[in-house]
């Protein structure tokens, strides 16, 4: 069987994604590999599928029971015989696994580290006795001093060479810098390794961050659309979970805490909750969530600032793990920055504490961004992206700005009368004339004091923050950061230099779900499927993920044929569930006189891109690009926008820049009645900004018409 054909039978899909292919061949080759691959994006197929293949017993070392209990649910429901051992099995089950072992009807073995080399650990000797023919170690960074989620039984590795020399070993993370990297190979010992790093993009998830303004009605406005989405909501501590979980039940959401200093029999059953669906928000510290593999997840909320960016990205890659349309909320505020630099300090070792002191800073200016998230994060892990992704709160927005020189001639006035030696709070308060006892009585006599009272505390971090991040202001890396001038200060408090704030931002937000499905059958669907999981004791997304119901919901299939075109159904899954999601769907359509859509699924799958056009440098942005691509492929914006998980707003705004270029007509975009009022309004208010525009031609005129417009005009197509 080749990987190919194991791909299909086994998992339902006909194409691999990211480089699992090449991954795969190294391995069936015998080479150590090292794999970098984003949270979502197949990285356990890539030692699953291997093991299918190869003779023998793959041993798969993972941190946490709950990821071991998901992934062998999965893998037996595909047809795949798989196990754990660990703590939570009676020795009865364990001798009944052990005997298995023996007999060769395992072929994956689950096990955590400590269990492999502990003290007095006889199962290595065990294993040894075992045709063993893959190793692989999930969760790989929890082996290095800089990673950001550090294991010290993950070192117990260091020794696996030794035990099994000419075993090759796959070692695999979805979130790892070069030092960690590099730090993971080392420890590991692997010989002449294959390194491959993905991108890290997740297209699927829309990043947002909120300065933190009452946080609990913020977070109520963010969850109102969302009732019926199963989501994670991360807070710093222990106590903030259960106290934001009992506030959360009390307006009527199905919540619960999870937290490390929990008892064991609650935090399982709150998991297996939330894994079930019966509770839809998990409210946790970072002690939950490595390797949950819910597919569902529609959103991950932080109340409060993760330690770094390896962290944020790691726990926001949790949602949309099928593919579909998900978001990721931070709620910002310094003090958390500040709350969180006494943790990040190591005692007795300065160089881990300036390692981890250079995260938390990389954290803080994430947060402060007015310029792409997304390109932010991707150039973190040294991965090249253009500026506008089109799908986070900064590229979703209208930025209105104003002439805010005053306010910054006041700001950097206030951090010189004070000597460059206070951080944000003081130099914020002195500007405010705060009546508190730590403002020193001499401050109070300079005439700065008091000269932004007028101006709200909230406002002025937020305005301090800009000032920053266009460089009139800096701070330093200190534990408690002090603000200081720069170069560029002097021009400004001459007023040789006018300062642009913003003012405010218009959200063009993208629609909850784009792609036209039958609502009333995905709910039967669900339906179907928990009635299937309840039985084998197994979370519902386990037997089929929300993004395969959502394609039956959408393509109708009728016969077992047509449902072996839904990405997801194996031959295993086919045989023992197809029949039963068949009836739903047929009696459905009988109901409601719809006939089977797969036909527009084949023609869309089998329909070939045409050749680039030829654009020269306008090339250098590939989102764009893909857009238009699938546009000149025959594709409505609708269409394009469901398969890249992006907004139609976003789409036409990427389509937009090919009409200034020539290579797209307006009326390809704009019904041609429109354009005359678009046009009347641009020449009457300008260019420069859209939603004045928005406001004076109403609900009947979108964002992407408006910029498709003047891109027409702009190249002097009259």
């Amino acid at each position: 069987m080749t990987p190919a054909q194991a791909l299909q039978k086994y998992f339902g899909y006909s194409e691999f994604r990211h480089r699992q292919e090449a991954i795969i061949r190294d391995i069936l080759a015998g080479k150590d590999v090292l794999v970098l691959m984003p949270t979502g994006g197949g990285k356990s197929l890539c030692y699953q599928l291997p093991a299918v293949l190869m003779d023998g017993l793959t041993i798969v070392i993972s941190p946490l029971i709950a990821l071991m209990k998901d992934q062998v649910d999965a893998l037996n429901v595909n047809g795949i015989p798989a196990a754990f051992l660990n703590s939570s099995q009676s020795p009865d089950e364990q001798a009944m696994i052990t005997e298995k072992l023996k007999q060769g009807a395992i072929k994956l073995l689950y096990l955590a580290p400590e269990r492999l080399f502990g003290s007095g650990s006889i199962l290595i000797n065990f294993l040894k006795s075992l045709p063993v023919c893959l190793i692989a170690i999930d969760e790989a960074h929890c082996i290095s001093h800089w990673g950001h989620d550090f294991r010290p039984e993950y070192l117990m590795l260091a020794g696996l060479k030794n035990d099994f020399p000419n075993i090759p070993v796959v070692a695999l993370t979805a979130t790892a810098d070069k030092l960690t990297r590099r730090d993971i190979l080392e420890k590991l010992d692997l010989k002449n390794p294959a390194e491959f790093v993905s991108s890290f993009n997740r297209a699927n998830i829309t990043y947002r961050v909120l300065p933190k303004k009452n946080s609990f009605n913020q977070l109520l406005d963010f969850l109102e659309p969302r009732k019926e989405d199963s989501g994670i909501i991360y807070c710093l501590s222990r106590k903030s979970t259960e106290a934001l979980a009992a506030d959360l039940k009390a307006e009527g959401y199905a919540a619960e805490a999870y937290h490390a200093g929990m008892d064991h029999a609650d935090k399982a059953r709150n998991q297996e909750a939330f894994l079930r669906d019966d509770v839809k928000i998990i409210v946790a510290t970072i002690a939950f969530g490595m390797g949950i593999n819910k597919s569902n997840v529609r959103y991950v909320v932080h109340a409060d600032l993760p330690k770094n960016i390896e962290g944020y990205y790691q726990e926001t890659g949790r949602a949309g793990r099928d593919g579909l349309a998900s978001d990721a909320l931070l709620l910002y505020s310094y003090s958390d920055a500040t709350k969180l630099k006494g943790f990040a300090r190591v005692d007795g070792n300065e160089e881990q504490s300036t390692i981890m002191l250079k995260k938390l800073d990389d954290m803080v200016r994430y947060s402060q961004l007015q310029t792409c998230r997304r390109q932010y994060l991707m150039r973190y892990f040294d991965e090249d992206f253009p500026d506008n992704c089109g799908s986070c709160d900064v590229c979703l927005s209208e930025v209105e700005k104003f002439d805010g020189t005053l306010i910054a001639q006041k700001a950097l006035s206030a951090v010189a009368r004070l000597k460059e030696r206070f951080g944000n709070t003081y130099v914020i308060d002195f500007l405010r004339g705060s009546k508190r006892e730590k403002i020193r009585e001499e401050h109070k006599q300079l005439k700065t004091y008091g000269v932004g009272a007028d101006i709200h505390r909230a406002d002025w971090f937020r305005y301090i923050r800009e000032l920053v991040a266009q460089g009139y202001l800096q701070t330093t890396d200190d534990e408690y950061p002090v603000l200081k001038l720069t170069e560029k200060s002097e021009a400004v408090l001459k007023g040789l230099q006018k300062v642009e704030l913003i003012a405010t931002q218009t959200n063009e937000e993208r629609e909850s779900e784009i792609i036209p499905y039958e609502a009333g059958l995905l709910n039967e669907l669900k339906l179907v499927r928990r009635d299937i999981a309840a039985p084998q004791n197994v979370p519902p997304y386990i037997i089929l993920s929300d993004a395969v119901l959502l394609e039956m919901a959408t393509y109708l299939p009728q016969t077992l044929d047509e449902l072996r075109l839904v990405p997801g159904f194996g031959d295993v899954k086919l045989a023992r569930y197809g029949r039963e999601f068949l009836i739903p769907v047929k009696n459905y359509c009988g109901k409601h006189g719809l006939a089977s859509r797969i036909a527009q699924k084949s023609a869309k799958k089998e329909r070939k891109a045409p050749k680039a056009p030829n654009t020269g440098k306008l090339r250098s942005s590939d989102t764009r690009l893909a857009s238009f691509t699938l546009f000149r492929a025959g594709k409505s914006v609708m269409e394009i926008a469901a398969e890249r998980s992006l907004s139609p707003m976003t789409i036409e705004s990427h389509l937009g820049y090919f009409i200034q270029s020539g290579e797209l007509e307006v009326t390809e975009i704009v019904n041609e009645g429109k354009i005359p009022a678009i046009k009347d309004a641009v020449e009457s208010y300008g260019q420069e900004r859209l939603a004045p525009l928005k406001e004076v031609l109403g609900d009947n005129y979108t964002y992407g018409e408006i910029k498709a417009v003047i891109g027409w005009m702009n190249r002097g197509n009259n």
